[in-house]
């Protein structure tokens, strides 16, 4: 690679905003520290040392690029969300590593990036002894996470709101397409912030009226809304044994599987009635119920029935919209069921929920447009020289969107079985290998196997490959992998 091949990206506007993220986190961290210090509790420390170490490195990367270029294309852009996510968990496992309670950097590292990238995985296994500070920190990064730190950032900095503001929030945001609610991104970024925070709030409202105190309510509705999964207790949502909590997180979790453009316009517009005219709304909710009452039927069939038959449908309803959202709340361990129940939430975690929501997986309009194009194939083996578009809402699906999506599928599929053949080399079995791959990939969180609950068993090497295959699943593929490629630093 000849010098003047990279001398086209601008680095100096990627380490400058990187710097002010870096502070803007440092701000994030005054949260917790504060909830330390409500609580009288030992990890007080532990923040204010990395809020200072945090701002200290924001300012010298903001103050060694002063004279920079306000040039911002796909390839800066790319390289900001990228990056952004890496400097976040670098430096947001700094008070796990300083309080003890993850004294390992890799498993530091992969708890706070499976935080943000909202998978939920963990390598903690007595979650209910920690500190309330670190509970929160651990919450509040899913909560972060989950709308997006950079749309959070485009919403706040004016600068960004430029041409090089949608290479942002193209970058960072899911899906095949991308909603705009107003003209200029920023008021986007706003509208979407809005609406989460909403959201976040009305649940803890309702998780405060059933059994739950107000800081797990506060963290349960930060996870929720994110699809996060992280709990402050060990055995998560079935700590409360409420069916009231159930049914609450249940509905709350559906909500947030939607698209939150789509979701913005029902509840602020009015328009409820877009809410199931969207074909993917359809669909993620038409596979819900099937999987919810395969799961159910076989579980009455086989006598596995738990506690009641209300109690059978619940538990069943929960694992179901837990996994296709990809939050990873737990009420039952599905390992124990069987493989019939394994391998039909294994299918829900792969392709997830809505497009432009905070779950993870490939998305179910993924699952309808390859459908559809997999129909019309038929069809034009009967009928070679018909022209049969794929439509999804009535609207055409450019023959270029179904290669990007068929693409996609294959990059997702070729990422999975690597890291999965990669963990077997590392000693764990076929089911554990598969298991936590999806899981890390789709940004679910439970594993299979001895996984089921905790990934502490998982060698260090496993650990580094499973948070590189969670930053590439919540940035969906190719926002990562094209920075590998040669030509993306060529002109």
């Amino acid at each position: 690679m000849h010098k003047n091949d990279i001398q086209q990206i601008n680095f100096k506007i990627v380490f400058r905003v990187i710097g002010m993220l870096l502070c803007m986190e440092a701000f994030f961290m005054i949260v917790p520290f504060l909830v330390s210090l409500w609580y009288d509790e030992s990890d007080a420390f532990a923040f204010l040392t990395t809020i200072g170490i945090t701002i200290v490195a924001g300012v010298i990367m903001i103050m060694t690029t002063r004279n920079h270029s306000k040039h911002l294309a796909k390839r800066e852009g790319f390289l900001i969300v990228a990056t952004t996510w890496i400097f976040f968990s670098i430096f947001g496992m700094l008070p796990f590593i300083i309080h003890g309670c993850i004294p390992n950097v890799a498993d530091a590292f992969f708890e706070t990036i499976s935080g943000f990238t909202t998978t939920g995985a963990t390598v903690l296994t007595d979650i209910d002894n920690l500190p309330h500070g670190i509970l929160f920190w651990r919450c509040f990064t899913q909560w972060l996470g989950g709308m997006g730190i950079i749309l959070f950032t485009l919403a706040i900095l004016p600068m960004l709101n430029s041409g090089g503001g949608i290479q942002l929030f193209n970058a960072e945001t899911t899906g095949i397409t991308h909603n705009k609610l107003r003209p200029r991104i920023g008021q986007t970024a706003k509208r979407l912030w809005g609406m989460y925070v909403a959201i976040t709030t009305v649940l803890v409202i309702c998780l405060v009226l059933g059994p739950m105190d107000l800081f797990d309510a506060i963290c349960h509705a930060m996870s929720t809304t994110a699809t996060g999964g992280y709990s402050t207790k060990q055995a998560s949502i079935a700590y409360w044994n409420s069916a009231y909590i159930d049914y609450v997180i249940i509905f709350f979790m559906y909500i947030s599987g939607i698209n939150f453009s789509i979701v913005y316009f029902a509840v602020v517009k009015g328009d409820y009635k877009s809410l199931f005219k969207d074909e993917e709304v359809r669909w993620y909710t038409y596979v819900l119920i099937l999987a919810t009452i395969a799961i159910a039927a076989g579980l009455f069939m086989s006598g596995q029935i738990q506690g009641s038959a209300e109690g059978t449908i619940r538990s069943s309803l929960f694992q179901v919209v837990t996994n296709i959202t990809t939050t990873g709340f737990t009420t039952a361990n599905f390992n124990d069921w069987g493989p019939f129940y394994a391998v039909i939430l294994f299918l829900v975690m792969f392709f997830g929920a809505c497009a432009g929501s905070t779950s993870g997986g490939a998305k179910t309009i993924r699952l309808v447009v390859l459908i559809k194009n997999t129909v019309n194939e038929l069809y034009r083996h009967i009928h070679p020289n018909a022209v049969v578009p794929v439509r999804v809402n009535n609207k055409v699906i450019s023959y270029e969107l179904v290669s990007k999506i068929l693409a996609f599928i294959f990059v997702y599929l070729l990422v999975f079985v690597i890291s999965s053949v990669l963990l077997s080399a590392m000693g764990l079995t076929f089911e554990e290998a598969f298991g936590c791959t999806l899981s890390c990939l789709s940004n679910i969180g439970p594993g299979f196997g001895r996984m089921g609950s905790d990934f502490a068993l998982i060698p260090d090497a496993g650990i580094w490959l499973l948070s590189f295959v969670m930053l590439v699943g919540r940035l969906e593929l190719f926002t990562i992998l094209i920075i590998f490629t040669p030509y993306f630093w060529k002109k």
